[in-house]
């Protein structure tokens, strides 16, 4: 029965968590409310960078954000093509691996803990200017005491909240990406970067459009599992209840024959 809680709780918020960031787009000045969720998103953005320059054996120099909700960080070696593309794409892989985590609401605050670790680490090796301590130090307490202090549910619900936040703020970059290299060519965005480094063979237009297609793939197939697995484990704790019940009754009418 607790599982079969789990699974309806985490689809209501997953469903809730939706909706309350679609009705926040839509109210005049909301955007003063989910300011400083647009700088965790650029965190994570900027971190997945700064990432994958580790990760291909590069190295960070620091990372900036901007009072603007942009931000920067510069690297040092690395594979060039990895570390751009990693920026957009992490953001959406960051949103999409905590709704598979979260599918199961005993995993909150481990994800909770694991997303203040990355962050405190993040800002305080490479964290470049005051935005970035700001935002790396503040939602890295936070969510570490989140995890200490707050019940399961409220954990639960905010990194749900902050999982749609990643994915839905990362498709809103991307389109602003694929206009800015559609009309603004000369914008310095990760695209263009691209477009630089390929000598403009490859124009940013076609990295901002590459880019959107691989996080729509990302995005659907992370609900298609989220789906799947939620029906399948409600339909067996369906099926194995009277089962069992049953079983039990037969045992009880066999000792009493």
């Amino acid at each position: 029965m607790e599982s079969r809680l789990e699974v309806r709780n985490s689809f209501k918020l997953l469903v809730l968590g939706s909706m309350l960031t679609l009705v926040l787009w839509f109210i005049p000045f909301a955007e003063i409310i989910t300011y400083p969720i647009r700088l965790f998103v650029t965190f994570i953005h900027e971190a997945g960078h700064a990432l994958a320059a580790l990760v291909s054996l590069g190295s960070v120099r620091h990372i900036g954000i901007d009072w603007s909700g942009s931000g920067v960080t510069e690297t040092v070696g690395g594979v060039g093509f990895l570390i751009s593309s990693s920026g957009y794409l992490g953001t959406t892989l960051y949103g999409a691996t905590l709704l598979l985590l979260l599918r199961r609401a005993r995993f909150a605050k481990a994800v909770a803990i694991g997303t203040g670790i990355l962050l405190l680490v993040m800002t305080v090796f490479w964290g470049g200017n005051l935005g970035a301590w700001l935002t790396g130090l503040g939602f890295g307490t936070g969510c570490l005491l989140l995890a200490a202090k707050a019940r399961l549910q409220v954990v639960h619900f905010l990194m749900s909240f902050l999982a749609v936040q990643s994915l839905l703020n990362a498709f809103y970059d991307l389109r602003t990406l694929m206009y800015l290299s559609a009309f603004q060519p000369s914008s310095l965005t990760d695209a263009q970067n691209m477009a630089i480094a390929t000598g403009g063979l490859v124009p940013a237009t076609f990295w901002a459009i590459g880019w959107s297609i691989i996080s729509v793939v990302i995005l659907v197939w992370t609900l298609a599992v989220y789906y799947k697995s939620l029906k399948q484990r409600a339909g067996t704790e369906a099926i194995a209840l009277p089962s069992l019940i049953t079983d039990r009754s037969q045992s009880a009418a066999d000792r009493n024959f």
